[in-house]
């Protein structure tokens, strides 16, 4: 294929995220906004909070219980939308440190 008509080559591939892990994530951020009616509840959390979460579920996983009591949905889809806050969270987190990093260099 020929990279001069779609000069893509290093580009993020987003498509080879399956589309069911989507699918969860989604649900139980639509779960969330239902039980706590603000879609941006979450980040008013501490990652710690989210942490213990993602191990219970695993935990719960591991034992054979594959739904959530509360929710009706699968273990898998909470730790998934766990892991999901945790990764946007270290990623806000870095571009914190950078930006510091950037004006401490810039005031030298």
């Amino acid at each position: 294929m020929n990279q001069d008509a779609k000069a893509d080559v290093g580009k993020p591939r987003y498509t080879l995220t399956p589309v069911s892990l989507i699918a969860a994530v989604t649900a139980v951020r639509e779960y969330g906004c239902q039980k706590y009616h603000d879609p941006d509840n979450w980040r008013k959390v501490e990652p710690q909070r989210y942490k213990d979460a993602l191990y219970r579920h695993w935990l719960y996983y591991l034992k054979g219980e594959r739904y959530d009591q509360e929710s009706g949905l699968p273990h898998l889809w909470h730790l998934a939308c766990n892991a999901a806050f945790l990764i946007e969270m270290e990623g806000e987190q870095h571009e914190r440190v950078d930006q510091r990093e950037g004006q401490a260099a810039e005031s030298l």
